[in-house]
Parts: structure tokens; sequence; C-alpha cells
């Protein structure tokens, strides 16, 4: 056999061999790029934190009387309707976390009850800025309603979600084995598809985002802290 077609075996052999180790390495990059249930929740609740940013900085335009797009607080409102409240908290916390919580009992089975209440509370919140936001402009009577209730119910979500993403998600995850959460993972990803056709998560970043830029509130280096 001529040298130059052994050589060229040789070269297309090492090249499927090369292909075949590289294979298995990409699957395994592929696999630990994937989102555990867990992060899941939590990224979540930096949509929803957003959001409350939104109601947080208009606070003072309200009370300023300098002019807010009731549009733009509207869709807010919206939003979190459809990721926070229908999806995040009914579909996936109250349905699938609170009861595996709940059965640890004492302290956590109070935790799930006062989250609970807070979750049935902002939906009243939300039910009044959808009410109040609805007619494409604020209403004057609604001004300092508004404003209070934005405060009020910033100030409990601040709380809420940090108690959350500290005790509760650590507890269910630690209740749960390793192959469990996996599989929560899966169904929690079902869930969303189910939902919103898709994927939800990145659907609610563009959207918060959009809401944002009508508010001139894109540039995260205006939030940057004077000196003290």
């Amino acid at each position: 056999m001529p040298d130059a077609i052994i050589a060229r075996r040789s070269l297309l052999g090492a090249s499927a061999v090369a292909t075949a180790l590289l294979l298995p390495a990409c699957s395994r990059g592929e696999k630990e790029k994937e989102t555990g249930a867990v992060e899941d929740l939590m990224r979540e609740h930096g949509v929803l934190r957003r959001a409350f940013l939104v109601y947080q900085e208009c606070i003072g335009r309200l009370r300023a009387g300098t002019g807010v797009d009731a549009a733009a607080l509207h869709d807010t409102a919206q939003l979190f309707r459809t990721f926070g409240e229908d999806y995040h908290e009914r579909s996936l916390e109250e349905a699938h976390i609170f009861p595996q919580v709940r059965k640890a009992g004492g302290a956590l089975e109070t935790l799930v009850d006062t989250l609970k209440t807070q979750h049935d509370r902002g939906r009243e919140v939300t039910d009044f800025i959808l009410g109040a936001t609805a007619g494409g402009a604020i209403d004057s009577a609604n001004t300092e309603p508004l404003a209070r209730a934005f405060e009020h119910f910033a100030r409990m979500y601040a709380n809420h979600t940090a108690r959350e993403d500290t005790i509760l998600f650590p507890a269910w995850k630690k209740a749960l084995s390793e192959h469990a959460l996996e599989e929560m993972g899966d169904k929690f990803e079902d869930i969303e598809k189910q939902q919103f056709g898709g994927d939800g998560f990145d659907d609610a970043v563009k959207r918060i985002a959009r809401i944002e830029q009508a508010l001139n509130l894109s540039d995260l280096a205006q939030f940057t802290a004077p000196k003290p």
C-alpha cells in the first residue's frame, strides 16, 4: 500500500477518535449549563424584583405630579399577574413547594402560612393597580393611594422574597432527593411551556426591559450610589 494512502487513513482515524472524544465533552458541558429548579425560582424573583423597582421609582413621580406613563405601569402589573402570581406563585410555589415544606411543621409551617397570606394580599394590590391604571391615565384621586400601594407592596415583597430565597427554597431543596429535585426542575419547565407556549422567563425579561425603557429606567448607571 502506498505511503500516502497509509498516511491519509491514519489522519482520518485520528480525526474520528478526536471527534468521538469531543462529543461527550460537549454533552457534559451542555448538561452543566442546565438551570436547576432552585436557580429557576430565584431568577424568576429577579424579574419580579425589577417590576417592584419600577413601582418604587414611580412613587416620587406620582407625588410630585411630574407625570407617569399609566400604560407602562399597567403593563408592569399585568406582567406581575401572569408571570408572578399565576405562574410563579400559584403553579410552582403554592402547588409544589408550600405543601412539601409545610410537612416539616413548626416555624416552617408558620412561614408558609405567612407567605400564602402575602400572596393573597399581593393579588388584591395588583387588582387595585390594574384598575387605577386601566384608563390610560391615572385619576388624581388615585395618585396618593397608588403611591402608598407601591410603597407597601414593594416593602412586603422585598421581605417576602428574601425569606423565600434564604429559608423556603433551601428547606424545600433539603427535603428532596437529588433525583426528585431534577424531576421537579423538568416539571417546572413543562409547566412554564404549557402556560406561556415557550420560554416564559426570557419573554418576561424582554417585557420588563421594554417597560424600563418606556419609563427611562433602563440605564443601570443612573442608580449608582453617590460617594458618602
